[in-house]
């Protein structure tokens, strides 16, 4: 469990009950326990990653005008939590679940994935928004974001925080927009409730913002 006690230890404090619901949201099973220890071969994880390269392409830079995130460059630890969740059924994402399933990946595949994307650059030619919420986006990230996905949209690996600096505007406006809804379900709690109360305007402007800043150097 010590994944868990990581996650746990935040350099800033929740309240008991907060506590417990990041406990439910974390949820270390047994599979995902695995998957995290593994050590993560980026060799292998370029080999098992040619059946995800159709949608999210050969670079993982994704698709700018639609569902598919980039995901060069993201903290392993983040690829690896969601692609578990969405093969035990944590989080809702029908199009990947014949790609994550035992009888696809092992548990291993999955960590190697993770590694070999954490590995690859992330450029800063992302799908961009209007860029008329900029400013607006900056206020609402600052007061609601930062504290998790950090200052320059870097994220966290050890508390599963994924970086979302340079990330396609599209992708992050349906994923904020279905996380406000809970559509997602394996969506931090804390995050649900800061962006409960946003009107699309809203959710356009901190996309907007966030798919503006550039990818954070490694």
């Amino acid at each position: 469990m010590k994944h868990l006690c990581v996650l746990l230890a935040a350099a800033w404090v929740w309240p008991v009950a907060a506590l417990a619901q990041t406990a439910v949201w974390f949820e270390n099973s047994g599979e995902l326990k695995q998957a995290l220890e593994a050590k993560g071969d980026p060799a292998r994880g370029e080999s098992a990653f040619t059946a995800c390269r159709a949608c999210h392409r050969k670079d993982a830079s994704g698709r700018p005008a639609g569902p598919v995130p980039r995901l060069a460059g993201q903290h392993a630890n983040v690829v690896v939590k969601q692609l578990v969740d969405i093969r035990v059924g944590r989080r809702s994402n029908p199009s990947m679940e014949s790609f994550v399933g035992a009888d696809v990946l092992t548990l291993a595949s999955i960590a190697d994935i993770g590694a070999y994307l954490q590995g690859l650059p992330t450029p800063a030619t992302n799908g961009k928004g209007p860029g008329s919420g900029i400013d607006k986006g900056r206020a609402l990230y600052e007061k609601d974001c930062v504290q998790c996905h950090g200052a320059n949209g870097e994220g966290n690996a050890a508390q599963f925080f994924p970086m979302v600096a340079a990330q396609h505007y599209s992708y992050l406006l349906r994923e904020t927009q279905i996380i406000r809804d809970g559509e997602r379900r394996n969506s931090h709690p804390e995050m649900v409730k800061a962006i409960k109360p946003y009107a699309m305007a809203d959710l356009e402007a901190v996309s907007d913002y966030m798919a503006q800043l550039p990818p954070p150097r490694k």
